[in-house]
């Protein structure tokens, strides 16, 4: 996909991504504490059915299961030197549930550390976006991003492999400040300066608490806004899950609000699935 075509696709109007991955998959049955990317491609059908599922509820893009698949995590799990194979695996699988009637991006998300060198997150984010753009992947996503530093590499990265659209989302306080430190307003505001195709948030809290942001977002860029909400703010159970009270038609009644407020690409987070992009697609195309 070029740049053109995905300003073309935005310009049209909203854009729905897909809901969560990772709540997902575990309730399927992924063990916690597993490399994800290798339990996907071990249990490939359980990454199928979700993915064809969001399609069919109305998602236009896709992520691949590769939010973890760059050479820190994979080297957590003794697999940093199969990263190029396991990413490509992912990209195909999505590409086989997508069958042409979404786009597929190829994720990569936070260092989850501060004190990371630039040079270093450069080289790690480089060398997963090679992998994705190799792979396939019609645009690149970099996802749950806490600080404003490891966001210029991860894009920087990308514009050193390739010239595919990248969109760029962070994780952020309810006030719009990043975790690593910072605002958001500034660090978004220098990623689409610099070439992001479209910025914005993501997981955080729920779309109840992201309005503020989002506005504040969509009134100073000149790129589309990403709005990616969990499903409310969890609650740990006694096992240690993560439980989300927001059911679909409550948080498609927010998701409608946060497209109001200036959202043009809107998914879903953690504690979502394929019911809830379907009643954000009937909040914001069958009214």
């Amino acid at each position: 996909m070029t740049k053109s075509e995905f300003r073309a696709l935005t310009a049209q109007g909203p854009v729905l991504l897909d809901g969560a991955t990772g709540s997902n998959l575990m309730k399927a049955g992924m063990p916690r504490g597993v490399c994800a990317e290798q339990w996907i491609l071990e249990h490939p059908q359980v990454i199928l059915e979700l993915q064809r599922s969001y399609v069919e509820a109305g998602s236009r893009i896709l992520y691949a299961p590769t939010f973890t698949g760059s050479e820190p995590y994979l080297a957590q799990h003794g697999l940093e030197d199969r990263l190029e194979e396991l990413n490509s695996r992912l990209v195909a699988l999505s590409k086989e549930a997508a069958d042409g009637r979404a786009l597929v991006a190829g994720d990569m998300t936070t260092m989850g550390r501060p004190d990371v060198p630039y040079e270093r997150m450069l080289e790690y984010y480089t060398r997963q976006a090679g992998a994705l753009k190799d792979a396939g992947a019609d645009l690149l996503v970099a996802e749950t991003l806490m600080g404003h530093e490891e966001a210029m590499a991860a894009l920087e990265a990308c514009s050193l492999v390739c010239d595919l659209p990248v969109l760029c989302s962070f994780s952020v306080t309810a006030d719009g400040m990043l975790y690593f430190g910072g605002s958001v307003y500034e660090a978004a505001a220098q990623l689409a300066e610099f070439g992001a195709a479209a910025v914005g948030i993501n997981c955080s809290s729920g779309p109840d608490q992201m309005e503020t942001v989002v506005r504040g977002l969509a009134r100073e860029l000149t790129v589309p806004v990403i709005a990616k909400p969990n499903a409310g703010m969890p609650v740990i159970d006694d096992a240690g899950n993560a439980v989300y009270s927001m059911g679909p038609e409550e948080f498609a009644s927010h998701m409608e609000a946060l497209r109001t407020a200036g959202a043009v690409l809107l998914g879903g987070c953690c504690g979502t699935g394929p019911a809830y992009i379907q009643a954000v697609q009937e909040r914001l195309f069958q009214r």
